[in-house]
């Protein structure tokens, strides 16, 4: 083998574990240490802080030692028996406060107690971001030798993708991470310079491994699906009979399965202490007609299916995003997913509600909150879209003349119930009822049911003792101060004010104290005068990619495969630029590039996408092309001033560098909203139209200066003559 083909080997090797690296890296913290699970994109950043980092050190010595050091010190700390409570208090600390909705987390800060969880978490991103130096070092070593540096940039963009594709492969498997980090080891082992050092850090798999492995029983154990951990434990009474399943999500309780036939209960009458019609899981249908047409939209395991069967509805779609606890819910004792009136739907909510054409007596939000975030690159979760102004109009559109919107949510900041009231009231002209439905068998929840004819108020007259338990159970909030309402521009549910909650702030602020840690190694001089311009193109890609994500999220659903899809798109279209340059380069013009990059940002803007006549899929195939465009044109104006800039390395380090700081502005989206992030990203593009304009003008001084010295040698040597 050649020494071209061991170099490309080499990079591309790299490239495509940096990308595994990090989704497994983040998703895996984002589980264990929870407050991870709320900011996961600040984990991303300090990924690309670390490579950044290593781009820098290109012609020093890789600094293996101390990153598998690194990523053995994580494991350990965050898996040893001993440290994981910490952690869970950690998350609370941490999340603590009025202005942002964290389970279980308190309503109040200790500062004192918050300063040192900061303290704690600053270690972890430490640990995190010196795992990606050496892999850093050695993409902008082999940028740095290649012959062409376009080809080689080819490579890297091309693993990387690869990289992208094997982790959500793996996920897609529901492999847990002792795979997942066995797979880094390994790559950092065929990275090593000889087979010495290959087989000391391969021998570390071992007790990885031994670290990450998790006991299991088939009464307790854990999936790993491709958007959380679940942890699954079934509960017995004392003669051996199944009780209930609890599931939780990333180490805390989310769901009860539980059993409510009339057999059941009849041989455990002490289970359920409120009467069976009492149950949220049965509450429901009474504000129907008999006989119902039902979409249940976070069906989960199947007790609200469960209780739609057993009410005799006529039809039931059931939607659920995790096809983990979809399967779980096919195990459900009263087996509703087996029902001949069942169609189970393995989507988005909000993508389903878009794309059906059916009209439902009852549409039942049934408990849909969640923990984890839509992607690795944008701070929202998956359920924001559906809790929006735009959402809940169209699940009003679904209903039958006669048919009710029934929403159940675990309401643990009264900011929260006071904007679902409001939300509800703005959509159907008219305040919805509100009642809390407790349970001992199951999950409590506040009720907001509300319908644009008068079937609730009827439901209410004809029942006396519904009528009864809803006053008695009431909740109100109309008398407290207004929030802001959830739109698909700001669909920050569980955010109080249109601010950046401490904790973001938090965390921001300890990423940058990181960089400071690291200004000394930190050096992007030799990238010349271009530094700004390839720093200002990292921060304003972050935007348009952050951007890109969630807006194609809102048109095809917040999944898994939506997000692999749009970055694996994104990579692509850099590809494909990147390959037209080095094949046209010379006949591109750099400032035609840059105005078509900023007008094709200015329009994807102004596009009123929801006055766009046609179906859902059609607009949003019309949203992903125009999302290319800019993404395109941001390829291109790269390719073609990475091929001539002194140093490879020291311009993926400024790119890197400026992407941490892009990302540190999506914060501003919590004030802002989404869409303006894209004018945020226009305006790094200008700046780095300034830095390619500052780099011009060098480059003409020095070629003036070569000029003008030649000519004065000529005339010397004419005069000598």
């Amino acid at each position: 083998m050649n020494q071209d083909s061991l170099q490309v080997g080499r990079l591309a090797l790299a490239s495509c574990l940096t990308l595994f690296a990090e989704l497994a890296l983040i998703r895996w913290l984002s589980t264990e240490v929870r407050i991870f699970a709320y900011a996961k994109n600040l984990a991303l950043l300090l990924c690309f802080l670390g490579f950044g980092v290593g781009c820098t050190l290109a012609a020093k010595r890789v600094r293996w030692w101390r990153s598998i050091q690194a990523l053995l010190a994580l494991i350990l700390l965050v898996r040893n028996p001993w440290t994981p409570p910490m952690f869970e208090g950690l998350s609370q600390t941490l999340g603590a406060g009025q202005d942002t909705a964290i389970w279980f987390a308190g309503t109040t800060r200790n500062w004192p107690n918050f300063a040192l969880a900061a303290a704690i978490v600053g270690i972890l991103f430490f640990l995190l971001t010196s795992i990606f130096i050496p892999l850093g070092q050695i993409v902008s070593r082999e940028m740095d030798s290649a012959r062409s540096r376009l080809r080689a940039y080819s490579w890297n963009l091309g693993a990387s993708l690869l990289g992208i594709t094997l982790f959500f492969l793996v996920s897609w498997m529901a492999l847990p991470p002792l795979f997942w980090f066995g797979l880094v080891l390994l790559g950092f082992a065929l990275l090593q310079d000889d087979w010495k050092r290959r087989f000391a850090v391969a021998v570390l798999i071992v007790p990885a491994v031994l670290l990450l492995h998790e006991k299991a029983t088939s009464d307790h154990f854990s999936i790993w699906t491709p958007y959380q951990q679940l942890e699954v434990e079934d509960y017995h009474f004392k003669n051996g009979e199944w009780e209930a399943t609890k599931i939780a999500v990333n180490h805390v309780g989310y769901q009860l399965t539980v059993n409510l036939s009339p057999e059941f209960l009849g041989r455990h009458p002490g289970t359920l202490e409120q009467p069976i019609d009492e149950s949220p899981y049965n509450l429901p249908f009474r504000f129907t007609a008999a006989n119902a047409s039902v979409l249940v939209v976070g069906a989960g395991t199947g007790n609200d299916v469960a209780g739609a069967v057993r009410s005799h509805s006529r039809f039931i779609d059931a939607v659920e995003i995790d096809p983990a606890i979809l399967n779980l819910g096919r195990t459900h004792p009263e087996k509703p997913y087996a029902s001949s009136t069942v169609a189970a739907h393995l989507s988005d909510a909000r993508a389903f509600m878009k794309r059906t054409q059916k009209r439902y007596d009852l549409v039942l939000f049934a408990l849909l909150d969640s923990h984890t975030l839509q992607s690795e690159y944008a701070n929202m979760r998956i359920d924001n879209y559906v809790y929006t102004e735009e959402s809940l109009r169209e699940a009003r559109n679904l209903l039958s003349p006669n048919g009710v919107l029934f929403l159940k949510f675990q309401v643990d900041r009264e900011w929260l119930g006071r904007r679902l009231y409001l939300l509800l009231s703005r959509v159907f002209g008219k305040p919805p009822v509100v009642f809390l439905a407790e349970s001992s068998y199951g999950a409590a929840a506040t009720c907001f049911v509300i319908s644009s004819s008068g079937q609730v108020e009827k439901s209410l007259v004809q029942d006396p003792r519904l009528r009864t338990f809803v006053a008695r159970q009431n909740r109100t909030f109309d008398s407290m101060p207004a929030v802001p309402l959830t739109t698909d521009d700001w669909p920050y549910l569980y955010q109080e004010k249109r601010s950046i909650p401490a904790i973001f702030l938090t965390l921001s602020v300890l990423v940058v104290v990181l960089a400071f840690y690291y200004r000394r190694t930190i050096s992007i001089d030799r990238a010349g005068q271009s530094s700004l311009f390839f720093f200002a193109m990292g921060a304003g890609f972050l935007l348009l990619e952050t951007q890109t994500v969630s807006r194609l999220a809102l048109f095809f659903g917040t999944t898994w495969q939506v997000n692999g899809v749009a970055v694996a798109s994104i990579l692509t279209a850099l590809v494909v630029g990147n390959l037209i340059v080095e094949k046209y380069g010379q006949r591109f013009n750099r400032w035609w590039i840059l105005i078509g990059l900023l007008v094709a940002l200015i329009s994807v803007y102004l596009v009123p996408f929801s006055r766009i006549p046609g179906s859902t899929l059609a607009v949003g195939s019309v949203a992903a092309i125009l999302f290319a465009v800019p993404v395109f044109f941001a390829g291109l104006l790269f390719a073609g001033e990475f091929r001539s800039t002194p140093s490879p390395s020291a311009a993926l380090a400024a790119n890197m560098l400026g992407a941490v700081f892009g990302g540190l502005m999506e914060n501003l989206s919590l004030v802002i909203g989404l869409k303006a992030l894209l004018l945020i990203a226009a305006l790094f593009y200008l700046v780095a139209g300034l830095g390619l304009r500052n780099a011009s003008t060098s480059e003409s001084a020095v070629l003036e200066l070569q000029v003008g010295n030649e000519g004065e040698s000529a005339a010397d040597s004419a005069r000598v003559t």
